[in-house]
């Protein structure tokens, strides 16, 4: 049998990660514009933690039912309109803001309606990827996709500063609707996803029926549902702490409002995850995938969060976040491995609904608490002389900023026992086979 080369067998995705990838950055310039437009707006926490609230939220409330769709429906054409939608979001903002009547609420129900979207696009996105690219890839490709993550948290701050300062907000809008219109034509044109040939019963079969075979097949296969609600565990710390915008909020207010200060940071979190994707593109499969995932969680909690919390400099700041996401891209890359092989390809789009919702509905729930903790309770706290204030004040020290650092204590200390306990847990091993 003829050997294709890996450029061959990867055409279609290979236009389709590039051509996304290119928006995903216009996309990311944007949100790194309105949370410094929205700080300085409002200048509080919550401001900022409820944009990204808008952004998840309904992706998860409708989750279980845009899989059945998805799995029902055209993958290209989902994909196609979703991206519409996103791009007329943008294109509001930008004759709100030109008209000089946008607010701060204007861009929450903008993220609510982008986040419904993705409902939709997410799993149709998964499946048309399954679809696509051959097995012995899956590894590779998730490696491919860290990558161009991790440049996209590099660029995007950098970017939009430059683009900010010489012309300010409508020039990242412009930037990121011309990434969209880059990206629709690729797929539009340039992609052929192979369609799944769905049986006639499976078509007639009622619609919640369907919808509750997604779950019914993680009820039956224990281990997947398990590692999922770990990572479900796993998101509420981070999105509370580092991977949420109270990391935005903790630089902001440590570094007196420096966007400069924000932007090295924020810079270097996708530099460390772009040391590691381009590794994991390049590493052979791991022999326990499982061992992997816990491991390394483990010690981006440990090695992240706590230097984020007794920190106050920006080398600091950057070698935490930096060390962390060093350790991110083979944890995703061995659990997309783990999912694509061992959940059947027409089922994938229920399966990945509800392990969306189930995996990413404490995020909204860790951006929230990380908002109120901050805003409520820590800062005030940290505010007011006290036994327990003084000691945590020899830790975190004094100041703006030093309420929110609280949280990054208990979020490193907790997400390193969490998921030690995981690695030193057998019943995990099933997934390696």
């Amino acid at each position: 049998m003829k050997k294709h080369h890996i450029l061959f067998d990867l055409k279609d995705f290979l236009i389709l990660w590039s051509s996304q990838s290119v928006s995903e950055l216009g996309t990311a310039m944007t949100n790194y514009a309105l949370i410094l437009w929205a700080y300085r707006q409002q200048g509080t926490a919550m401001s900022v933690t409820l944009l990204s609230i808008c952004s998840y939220l309904p992706s998860i409330l409708f989750g279980f039912a845009a899989g059945t769709f998805a799995d029902r429906w055209d993958k290209k054409k989902v994909m196609l309109a979703s991206d519409s939608i996103a791009a007329l979001g943008t294109l509001a903002i930008f004759f709100l803001y030109g008209a000089g009547s946008l607010q701060v609420w204007h861009l929450y129900i903008v993220n609510f309606i982008l986040s419904f979207m993705n409902a939709f696009q997410d799993p149709a996105a998964y499946v048309a990827e399954t679809l696509i690219i051959p097995e012995k890839y899956y590894v590779k490709t998730s490696g491919l996709q860290a990558f161009s993550g991790s440049l996209v948290t590099i660029l995007a701050p950098a970017l939009a500063t430059v683009l900010l300062s010489f012309a300010g907000l409508p020039a990242v809008l412009a930037a990121d609707l011309l990434s969209f219109a880059a990206a629709f034509f690729c797929l539009l044109f340039l992609v052929r996803i192979p369609k799944i040939r769905i049986s006639a019963g499976a078509e007639k079969e009622p619609f919640f029926r369907n919808l509750r075979a997604g779950l019914a097949f993680l009820k039956r296969h224990r281990a997947i549902l398990n590692l999922i609600f770990f990572f479900s565990f796993a998101n509420l710390l981070a999105f509370l702490g580092e991977s949420g915008s109270i990391l935005s909020v903790l630089i902001l207010a440590r570094s007196g409002g420096d966007q400069v200060t924000l932007g090295v940071v924020t810079s270097f979190v996708g530099i460390g995850a772009l040391a590691s994707s381009l590794a994991a593109t390049a590493a052979k499969p791991a022999k326990s995938r499982t061992k992997v995932i816990f491991l390394y969680c483990a010690l981006s909690f440990l090695l992240c969060d706590i230097p984020l919390a007794l920190g106050r400099s920006v080398m600091i700041w950057s070698a935490a976040v930096f060390v962390g996401n060093l350790l991110v891209p083979p944890m995703n890359a061995n659990l997309a491995a783990i999912l694509r092989t061992k959940i059947p390809v027409m089922m994938q789009g229920r399966v990945f609904a509800v392990r969306g919702t189930l995996q990413h509905f404490t995020i909204p729930l860790g951006l929230f608490l990380g908002g109120v903790l901050s805003d409520n309770v820590l800062e005030p706290f940290m505010r007011q002389p006290s036994a327990f204030q003084r000691i945590f004040a020899a830790l975190v020290g004094t100041g703006r900023g030093s309420g929110t650092a609280i949280i990054f204590l208990f979020t490193g200390a907790l997400g390193f026992l969490a998921s030690y306990l995981c690695l030193k847990n057998p019943r995990f091993r099933e997934l390696d086979s």
